[in-house]
C-alpha cells in the first residue's frame, strides 16, 4: 500500500511543469559540476595562471552560492520563466568565453585584456547568471506541487542535484581526453543553449501562491543583510560551519592537480565524483539511524569525520586512500547535511526564520573563496615538497572548526527548540 501511495503521488502530486524545471535542474548542473571539475586544471595548465587557479575558481563558485540572495529581487520582479532564460542565455556566452581562454582562436583577445583579467571578468558574467537559477527552480518546485507532496518534491529535486554533481565530471572526462580540457566548457556552453531553448518552449510560468508574490527591493535585501550580519550569534554560526565547506571545495580545487601531479593518476574527475555518488547512497539510511540525534552532535560529529578524511588523503598519498578519505568526508557530510538547515532555523529569531534561512548558503560561499585562495597557498607552498602536510592543514581547519562548533554550543547556542525544515545541498 505504502509503495502504491508513493506511486500515485509521484504521477499525480505534481503539475507538468514541476518535471520541466527539475529536468533544467538536472542538466544544468550536469553543465556545472562538469565545468567545475576542470576548472582549476583549465585555468592552471591551458590559460597559465597556475599560482592564483584556485582563487579564480572559487570567485566562481562563491559567487554562484552568494548572488542568489540578490538574483531573487530580480526573479521576483521580471518571473521565472524570464529570469531562467536570461540565466541560460548568460550561462552558453559564458562557458563559451571561459572555454576560449584556452583555444587559438582566443588568444588575441585574452592577451589584448590579460589573461588574468580575462578570466576574471567572464568568471564573473558566468556566475551572474548562474545566481538565478536557484530562485527559479525552487520557487518552481514549491509552486508546482500539491501540499500533500511538498516534502516528495524537494526530495527528488535534490536527488536530480545529486545526481548532477555525480554525472557532470564522469562526462568531463571523455570529453577532456578525446577533445582538449576547453571542450569541457564548450560542452557546457552547448548544454546551457538547449536548456534555453528548452525553457523557451516548454516551461511555463508557474502559478502565483494565492497570496501574491511579494516583491522585493534591492534597499529591503541589503535592509535584511543588516539585520543578518549584525546578528553575532547567527553569523558566528554560518562562519564557523563555513570550516566544513572550506574542506569540501579542496575536491575541486585542490585535488584535481595533487591527482595529476602526486598520484600521477589522469582521471581526475573520477575522483571527484566519489563524494556526490556516496551523497546519494549514504544519506537516506545515515538520516534514519541518527535521526534522534541532536542536531548539534550530527554536525559535530560530521565535522570530526569530514577533518578526519584529509588525514586519510594525507597519511596513505595513494588513490585508494584517496577514495577511502573522499568517501569518509562524504559519510561526514551524510551525518550533518539534514540537520544543519534544521539547527540554523533553530538560531533564528522565530519572527524572522524565513529571512534568516535566505542566507543559508553563505557558508558555501565563504567556503569557496577562503578555500580558493587556501587551495592556491598550500598547492603552491607544498605540493612539491611535502603534500602529506598539505591535507593535514586542510584537516587542521576542520579542526579549527569542530572547536569553535563545541565552545559555540556551550556559550551561544539557542535553547529553543528547533524548526524542522527542509534540507539543501547546492
Amino acid at each position: 500500500m505504502a509503495l502504491r501511495d508513493r506511486y500515485r503521488d509521484i504521477r499525480y502530486g505534481f503539475e507538468p511543469n514541476f518535471w520541466v524545471a527539475n529536468t533544467l535542474e538536472l542538466f544544468e548542473r550536469l553543465a556545472f559540476y562538469g565545468a567545475n571539475a576542470v576548472m582549476v586544471v583549465f585555468i592552471a595548465e591551458k590559460v597559465g595562471l597556475q599560482d592564483e587557479a584556485s582563487t579564480l575558481a572559487g570567485i566562481f563558485s562563491g559567487l554562484i552560492f552568494f548572488l542568489p540572495v540578490l538574483a531573487g529581487v530580480f526573479v521576483d520582479r521580471y518571473g521565472f520563466k524570464k529570469s531562467l532564460t536570461a540565466c541560460f542565455a548568460i550561462f552558453t556566452f559564458g562557458y563559451f568565453l571561459i572555454g576560449l581562454a584556452g583555444m587559438d582562436a582566443g588568444k588575441g583577445i585574452v592577451h589584448a585584456i590579460g589573461p588574468r583579467a580575462y578570466v576574471i571578468i567572464v568568471l564573473i558574467i558566468t556566475a551572474i547568471g548562474g545566481s538565478l537559477i536557484k530562485p527559479c527552480i525552487v520557487g518552481t518546485v514549491d509552486r508546482t506541487s500539491k501540499p500533500q507532496t511538498k516534502s516528495l518534491g524537494f526530495a527528488i529535486y535534490y536527488t536530480l542535484v545529486n545526481f548532477g554533481g555525480a554525472i557532470g565530471p564522469m562526462l568531463a572526462l571523455p570529453v577532456r581526453q578525446k577533445f582538449g580540457i576547453e571542450f569541457v566548457l564548450i560542452v557546457s556552453s552547448a548544454t546551457s543553449l538547449l536548456l534555453l531553448i528548452g525553457t523557451r518552449l516548454f516551461f511555463r510560468e508557474p502559478p502565483a501562491p494565492a497570496g501574491g508574490v511579494s516583491t522585493r527591493t534591492f534597499g529591503q535585501v541589503f535592509r535584511d543583510m543588516l539585520m543578518v550580519f549584525t546578528n553575532f550569534r547567527f553569523i558566528s554560526f554560518l562562519v564557523i560551519f563555513s570550516g566544513f565547506w572550506i574542506m569540501f571545495w579542496q575536491i575541486f580545487f585542490l585535488l584535481p592537480l595533487y591527482t595529476l601531479e602526486v598520484l600521477r593518476y589522469e582521471h581526475f574527475e573520477i575522483l571527484e565524483t566519489i563524494d556526490a555518488w556516496s551523497i546519494i547512497l549514504l544519506t537516506v539510511p545515515i538520516t534514519l539511524l541518527t535521526r534522534k540525534f541532536k542536531p548539534i552532535v550530527s554536525i559535530t560529529g560530521g565535522l570530526i569525520l569530514a577533518s578526519l578524511s584529509w588525514v586519510v588523503v594525507g597519511a596513505g598519498g595513494t588513490v585508494t586512500f584517496t577514495v577511502l578519505g573522499i568517501s569518509l568526508f562524504a559519510l561526514g557530510e551524510s551525518l550533518q547535511s539534514p540537520r544543519f538547515y534544521e539547527y540554523v532555523a533553530s538560531l533564528a529569531p522565530p519572527e524572522q526564520t524565513g529571512t534568516f534561512m535566505g542566507f543559508a548558503f553563505l557558508p558555501v560561499a565563504i567556503g569557496a573563496f577562503v578555500g580558493g585562495f587556501l587551495a592556491d597557498v598550500l598547492r603552491t607552498t607544498y605540493m612539491a615538497s611535502n603534500p602529506k602536510l598539505m591535507w593535514f592543514l586542510v584537516a587542521a581547519v576542520g579542526a579549527v572548526a569542530v572547536t569553535l562548533m563545541i565552545v559555540f554550543n556551550m556559550f551561544l547556542a539557542s535553547r529553543r527548540s528547533a524548526v524542522v525544515v527542509q534540507t539543501q545541498k547546492p
